[in-house]
């Protein structure tokens, strides 16, 4: 494996399992990162890891529910005592929580796409953000879906407003590290072939959209130390 623009950088990468984290953990450790793979199951994780250390990369696991808060409050601590710093954060883990009209939507349901794709986000912020500063190039890269979070599509409504608050969450991060080092940015992938997006189109054939591996890349491009943007919403071409 060449170690090459993220040598000896630190990056966790949130529902790193599968999907689009899977193959963002694969390409920031081919970078030359050490990937921290977050996601609820440690059995889950496990190929991933084996993938990276196989092809003479570096990763550790972290099997952490994002439900549960108090365990999130407990990562930053945790990760300086080992590391001392992150140098990136790829807040990629989501769920869907079906497709069903408004009022047909359980308080359950509600609160569990709500904690998973937006508060975790918050309390991933409020944690790691001591050890972004102390990289001198952190870098923070969130994964939305916009034109569901624009357009409060019909059925969709957890889904559509976790994205929605994760966009101005982002913003809001942006905007408070601004004179600092560490650059807050979106990436909008837009239809791409993962275990939600068929669980939402399951007519839909996969080969006809993109891959994770394109959006991964985006994803890689927005957490070299030379990027200068912060606030932008990117979308995959």
């Amino acid at each position: 494996m060449t170690e090459t623009r993220l040598k000896n950088r630190i990056a966790l990468i949130t529902g790193a399992s599968r999907g689009i984290g899977r193959a963002t953990a694969k390409r920031l450790a081919a970078e030359g990162a050490h990937v921290l793979l977050l996601g609820r199951k440690q059995k889950s994780l496990e190929p991933v890891y084996d993938e990276i250390t196989s092809a003479g990369g570096n990763a550790s696991l972290i099997p952490l529910d994002l439900q549960n808060g108090a365990k999130i409050d407990a990562l930053g601590p945790s990760l300086y005592e080992r590391f001392g710093r992150l140098d990136i954060f790829v807040g990629n883990a989501a769920m869907l929580g079906g497709l069903r009209p408004l009022t047909h939507i359980s308080a359950k349901t509600w609160d569990q796409v709500l904690a998973t794709n937006l508060t975790a986000n918050w309390l991933l912020i409020r944690t790691l953000d001591p050890l972004l500063r102390r990289s001198g190039a952190g870098r923070v890269v969130f994964v939305t879906s916009s034109g569901v979070a624009a357009q409060g599509r019909a059925y969709w409504a957890p889904y559509s407003v976790s994205k929605a608050g994760l966009e101005t969450l982002a913003k809001t991060y942006a905007n408070e590290t601004a004179d600092s080092t560490v650059k807050v940015n979106v990436v909008d992938p837009g239809a791409t072939a993962t275990g939600m997006r068929a669980e939402a189109y399951p007519g839909e054939d996969p080969s006809t959209i993109k891959t994770p591996d394109e959006a991964a890349q985006a994803i890689l491009e927005l957490c070299l130390p030379s990027v200068t943007d912060s606030g932008r919403i990117a979308g995959v071409s």
